[in-house]
Parts: structure tokens; sequence; C-alpha cells
């Protein structure tokens, strides 16, 4: 990798400072739109300790799933965790702790985290023990609380195309938390189902900038269905 060329060969490569204690996201909704190559990395690397940020936790076995199993995460920010039964168990234990977060202010989190913007006020939890601890405030007579943003020191995002620059395109809803989350990251490692030339994609259509792009590599994809339901 040189220059503005951000393309890495291997997730070594990839995920080279990723150490223990750190704050990581993850891109993803469900199983939709996870950097599932970069996850796997880091399940073999065995880095521990680490804050997670994502809105859920994969499933048994698969995507975040994999890091439960290695008792990887320390700490776990996010808002849905229904489809994972060992994330129930270890929240449950106390044996990791847990942040809930309603969606939209997770996103808002990160979102702002992203832009340099380091607390702003929402309506949503206030009167709840979401607001426990927390600056509330009322404006024009509705009352607000006061929530920090998110960042983190690796983000780890999927995106369906990119050019050598970082420039990247989503595909549809595997879209979902990846655009904020590559925004947030001190470091973001982005893998990606093509990569194309500098220029060769249309500016109009890039959802991403590659200016907060550090390092970019092409991978394949499981992509496996979280629930599927057929007819009879």
């Amino acid at each position: 990798m040189s220059g503005f060329n951000k393309v890495v060969n291997t997730y070594e490569e990839a995920l080279a400072g990723l150490t223990d204690n750190m704050t990581v996201m993850i891109g993803g909704f469900g199983l939709c739109g996870i950097p599932e190559g970069l996850i796997a990395q880091v399940q073999k690397m065995g880095t521990s300790g680490m804050t997670c940020i994502s809105n859920n936790a994969g499933v048994d076995g698969f995507g975040l799933g994999l890091w439960l199993e290695q008792r990887q995460i320390k700490t776990m920010i996010g808002s849905y965790v229904g489809e994972n039964a060992l994330f129930e168990k270890l929240l449950l234990s106390g044996e990791m702790e847990v942040i809930l977060t309603p969606q939209g202010t997770l996103a808002e989190k990160i979102r702002a985290g992203g832009a340099g913007i380091p607390a702003f006020y929402t309506a949503t939890g206030y009167g709840t023990p979401i607001a426990d601890g927390k600056e509330t405030r009322e404006f024009n007579g509705q009352h607000f609380v006061l929530e920090e943003s998110l960042t983190s020191d690796f983000s780890l995002v999927k995106a369906w195309k990119a050019d050598t620059m970082g420039n990247l395109v989503y595909r549809k809803t595997a879209m979902n938390f990846n655009p904020e989350i590559a925004t947030a990251g001190k470091i973001t490692v982005v893998e990606v189902e093509e990569i194309v030339e500098a220029g060769e994609l249309d500016p109009a259509e890039i959802h991403t900038p590659g200016i907060y792009v550090q390092r970019l590599i092409q991978g394949t994809f499981e992509k496996r269905i979280e629930q599927r339901t057929i007819s009879q």
C-alpha cells in the first residue's frame, strides 16, 4: 500500500495494529452487510478485552458470535441481541458488560462521532433507565437526554464496490450502519466484493469518500441468511 492506493493483499496487513483492549466498531444489521473476513481474522488473532460497538452481535457461530465464543468482547455497545443465545448467557451472568442503546440513538452517536460532534440532545429515552446518570434539559417544553458520541480505534466495514483510493459504494440494505461507522474510526478497514481502478466509479454514486478509508481488502462472502422462511 502506498500513496493514495488503499489496497492490501492479506487480512494480517488489513488488521495490523489491532491489539487487546481496543474499541472496535463493526458494520452490519443482523448478518446483512457484515465484514465476514475481517471478523474471522480478529477471531483468529485472538484479540481480547475489546469494547465492541455494533447494532447486534451476529448469531451463534457466525458473525460476531465467533468473538463471543472466544470471550473476546469485554463490553458490548449495541441495540438488538435477540438472535444470539450465548450473548444472552454472557449478559445475564455478568461475564460481559452490555450497554443497550436505542437503535436510532446508536446510529446518531456513531454519526456524531464521525462528524466531530462530542454530544447531542435527544428525546429518546427520557424518563426511562436509558437516561439514568445522564444530563437532561428542557427545550420548548420538551425534555431531552444528552448522549455522548462514539468513536473507535478500528472500524470494520463491508462495502459492495470500491476503487483503489477507497471510495465506497454500498448495495441496498447492506448499507445499514456501514457509512456512519466508516467515518468514526481512527483506522477504517473495508472489506469489499469488487475493487476497480481509480476513476471507474461514477462520483455521483459514491457513498463514502476514500478520505475516511485507511485500508481496503477484497474478500469472499458467504452472505448467510439470518432466518429463512419458505412456503410449504
